[in-house]
């Protein structure tokens, strides 16, 4: 779907941005890979950045919390810093852990000599168990650091400690301790409400210098049903200063990382790393569903040449845009209403076929979760709106293949039928969110419900699993009925083309 072009290497120089933002950790290392230096690669990774690490100390840690932590003179740091700055252009630097002052009073000197664009300080005074990460004595020298910092980033415990207060338990208390520390340093604080009681997970930006749209920018969020959150605050502050880097605007930046992290929250489950509190998956959002089995490679080379036709209509272009009008958009709900009844008949009789319980009770579910959950978007969006009329042609032509595809007896056939629903829905859903979200998530965008529905993680966790399950079944299958599979499934992929691209030639 896009090509890569080769440019000749030119010599570095700081006249402009690099597409790809260079971005510095200076943090602490965690061997088991959750947190410190270790995360920040991740996460700047995961954000497009080209991630670079100097050291400023050695932990010995698991997922169960830190036993020793080991700092190396200042001086070898000092010596980091400078090898770095003297060649390579730094775009963003992100500052964790420091441990004790004659490394802070390092840095702080570097940062005045070199000047880097962006700043973000988490303050890692604190961990999550409890530990204390920075030398009592230390904390004047890391007051004195913060003013130099664009952006502060620290926990709840963190904010009562640089405003020489108590922990506050509110979400009110909080943000007035955000204001003073803003105050006290001239920076933007982010302030977090990961440690607060409660489902509600808020974070908010608080400057008092008049830079943001307002004193408070608050974004909303839930929270997030997990232990895995080692690392949490290492991964957020390195993505807020890559994409600061990119955008330039503290809000749109957080507007990305924010449910960038919520994912990496929900889908840390899925990495089994330790018998503790478990690190974020960083890369959740690039885990689109890609095949890892042969048949299912030669299937995904079709759908790329199919995804490649839906993104150039101008309904999904308009979609994503959100300008499309009202009447098509109702239309192309009225018929995914009418198709996802179809639809949910067909995984029931693909359920049916399933030769292992465990795929009979995949499909079944997939089946209900068509009728419960994603029509009641469809459902609540059209109460309001007139009737859009009765069956279309194209859904017509679309349920009876599927119809026709489960009437076969083929299992195998029938799993390649109904996947370009999973897959192309999946990816389509995932592309068109990204741009959503990089936009800064526009209040007044009519179709948001519609494109945070089809980049939800679940979604994408169903999708993996009915791409196995293809590709197993194809692996299975002798050469006639992988034949009849490949068919199956290219029929579905131009039926979602032509599907998406119905409401236009209805108008």
């Amino acid at each position: 779907m896009s090509s890569i072009t080769v440019l000749p290497q030119v010599r570095e120089t700081g006249a402009a941005l690099s597409r790809i933002p260079r971005v510095l950790s200076i943090a602490g290392s965690d061997p088991s890979g959750g947190a410190g230096i270790q995360a920040d690669l991740k996460s700047i990774a995961a954000h497009g950045g080209y991630g670079m690490a100097a050291i400023t100390a050695l932990t010995a840690q698991n997922t169960r919390g830190v036993q020793a932590v080991h700092v190396p003179p200042a001086a070898f740091l000092a010596q980091q810093l400078d090898a770095i700055s003297e060649d390579i252009t730094v775009d963003a630097v992100k500052i964790g852990m420091l441990g004790e002052a004659a490394v802070i009073e390092v840095v702080r000197a570097w940062l005045e000599k070199a000047r880097p664009a962006v700043v973000v300080l988490d303050p890692v005074m604190v961990a999550t168990s409890g530990a204390r990460l920075l030398q009592e004595s230390a904390e004047a020298a890391l007051r004195a650091l913060l003013p130099l910092a664009d952006l502060i980033t620290p926990n709840l415990a963190e904010l009562a400690v640089l405003v020489g207060e108590e922990q506050q338990s509110t979400w009110a208390g909080a943000l007035d301790q955000g204001r003073r520390l803003a105050r006290a340093t001239g920076a933007t604080v982010l302030v977090k409400g990961g440690h607060l009681a409660g489902r509600d997970c808020p974070d908010a930006l608080v400057d008092t210098s008049g830079r943001l749209s307002a004193e408070v920018v608050e974004l909303p969020g839930e929270r997030v049903a997990t232990w895995n959150s080692h690392g949490t605050g290492c991964s957020l502050s390195s993505a807020m200063a890559t994409i600061q880097a990119r955008l330039g605007h503290w809000e749109a930046s957080l507007r990305e990382v924010k449910p960038w992290l919520a994912g990496a929250l929900a889908a840390s489950g899925q990495l089994s790393v330790g018998t503790g509190n478990g690190p974020v998956h960083h890369f959740h959002h690039q885990d689109v569903p890609r095949p890892e089995g042969a048949f299912a490679r030669q299937l995904w080379a079709d759908a790329e040449d199919y995804l490649e036709d839906i993104f150039a209509l101008p309904f999904i272009q308009a979609l994503a845009a959100g300008n499309l009008s009202e009447s098509e958009f109702a239309y192309y709900l009225a018929q995914d209403a009418i198709y996802l009844n179809g639809y949910s008949r067909v995984l029931a009789r693909t359920s049916a076929l399933a030769p292992t319980e465990a795929e009979q009770l995949f499909w079944a579910g997939s089946a209900q979760q068509c009728l419960e959950v994603e029509s009641e978007l469809h459902r609540s969006w059209l109460s309001t709106r007139p009737a859009q009329g009765g069956l279309g042609p194209v859904t017509k032509t679309y349920v009876d293949h599927l119809t026709a595809a489960s009437a076969s007896g083929s299992y195998a056939v029938l799993t390649a039928a109904v996947l370009p629903c999973f897959w192309l829905y999946a990816e389509v859903g995932r592309t068109l969110h990204a741009g959503f979200v990089a936009a800064g998530e526009p209040a007044g965008h009519p179709y948001a419900d519609w494109l945070r529905t089809y980049a939800d993680e679940a979604f994408a966790a169903a999708t993996r699993r009915a791409v196995a399950i293809v590709d197993e079944a194809g692996r299975n299958a002798s050469e006639t009925e992988r034949t009849a599979m490949v068919t199956a499934f290219r029929h579905s992929c131009r039926l979602e083309v032509e599907f998406f691209d119905a409401p236009r030639l209805h108008s």
